[in-house]
């Protein structure tokens, strides 16, 4: 069993993780307002990135435990009793 602070530092590192790439996606949403994909396309794209990275880094530090996503729905882990769940704030509807 981790303990609590373990688990908040896999977190924290995910959580990390995931916004750099979200602070890069968002420093460019200027520059796709003029193009032909609208801005919210292209957030929901930055969404599934940062999901997908929060996904690789909290199943790889934590193997059996299931992970639940806004885009991707739930995956069942071996661990039944342990599940993440994530829903990256993308802005796409504030």
């Amino acid at each position: 069993m981790s303990t609590p602070s373990a688990l908040v530092k896999v977190m924290s590192d995910a959580v990390r993780k995931a916004a750099r790439g979200l602070t890069r996606d968002f420093g460019e949403l200027g520059e796709l307002q003029v193009s032909k994909k609208g801005p919210a396309d292209y957030v929901s794209a930055a969404d599934m990135k940062a999901e997908q990275v929060l996904f690789e880094a909290l199943t790889a530090a934590r193997p059996g435990y299931g992970f639940l996503g806004e885009e991707r729905g739930l995956i069942e882990g071996t661990d039944k009793t342990h599940t993440w769940i994530a829903d990256p704030l993308d802005g796409t509807t504030n």
